[in-house]
């Protein structure tokens, strides 16, 4: 088997086996030219394509994402080498760690990326949010003083670290909110999908019920004003709101390589 760029020829190929990868379907279809354009999407192949791998460089660390291995050629390896080839190319650019997203309960996935020399940095819950008009209590822009309790935001799907210039930025268009009128201080940073039209994906920390549920309801709000046909809520919190559904849960791996 050898490992080259993907190219849009292998589209076909490649969709074909990745209709049925969860109970819901796959959003490989969605993003695959977006993918392609990006570049570092890498598949696994000699006559036939056994697997692909997407990543995505930062200037600390690569997100490794979108591992797919056809139904026929799995146990064998394959992810693994797909992701060390991405690890290789990140330590040729001085990138010395690497992160990836894993179903809590995909066991297979987990003891590969264990075997690799992963950890779980923590555990993230993702809750659907339905846009509508609501009321809420008023809310605050602004940087929250326990903000500095949380090292990632969440934007297209990727656990970015919230730095100096991330933070800056987010600050500057309006993206962080919080809310402290009962309790303990809830905030929440909104992002825009790059990749899924009118999807907003929102990293929560949740602090009083209370507080939560106001910025929920703002966001439900400003959601239904904004046109948003989803809303997407990650959070490493444990919530049990009626407004909330649940979907399912992530570990956030990662590994110094």
């Amino acid at each position: 088997m050898k490992i080259r760029n993907a190219t849009s020829n292998d589209k076909n190929s490649i969709l074909a086996f990745c209709n049925n990868t969860f109970s819901w379907g796959d959003y490989i279809h969605d993003v695959w030219d977006i993918w392609i354009k990006e570049g570092n999407l890498y598949v696994i192949a000699n006559d036939t394509i056994s697997g692909l791998c997407h990543g995505v460089f930062f200037d600390s660390f690569v997100w490794i994402e979108g591992i797919r291995i056809h139904p026929l050629f799995r146990n064998q390896g394959l992810a693994s080498s797909l992701v060390r080839h991405i690890e290789s190319l990140a330590t040729k650019r001085n990138v010395g760690k690497s992160c990836m997203l894993i179903d809590t309960n995909n066991i297979h996935s987990l003891h590969m990326a264990k075997n690799l020399g992963y950890e779980i940095s923590n555990i993230w819950n993702f809750y659907s949010l339905l846009p509508q008009q609501t009321k809420y209590v008023s809310i605050q822009f602004g940087y929250p003083k326990i903000l500095t309790l949380t090292e990632h935001y969440v934007k297209s799907w990727r656990w970015l670290s919230l730095d100096k210039e991330s933070l800056n930025s987010l600050l500057k268009e309006n993206k962080i909110i919080y809310s402290d009128s009962d309790g303990d201080v809830s905030f929440a940073i909104m992002t825009d999908s790059e990749h899924f039209k009118k999807t907003m994906i929102v990293t929560l920390y949740s602090g009083s019920k209370s507080n939560t549920t106001n910025l929920l309801l703002y966001i439900q709000n400003f959601g239904f004003k904004n046109n948003y046909r989803r809303i997407q809520i990650l959070t490493k919190n444990t919530l049990s709101l009626p407004i909330l559904e649940y979907r399912i849960s992530f570990n956030l791996m990662s590994r110094l390589i």
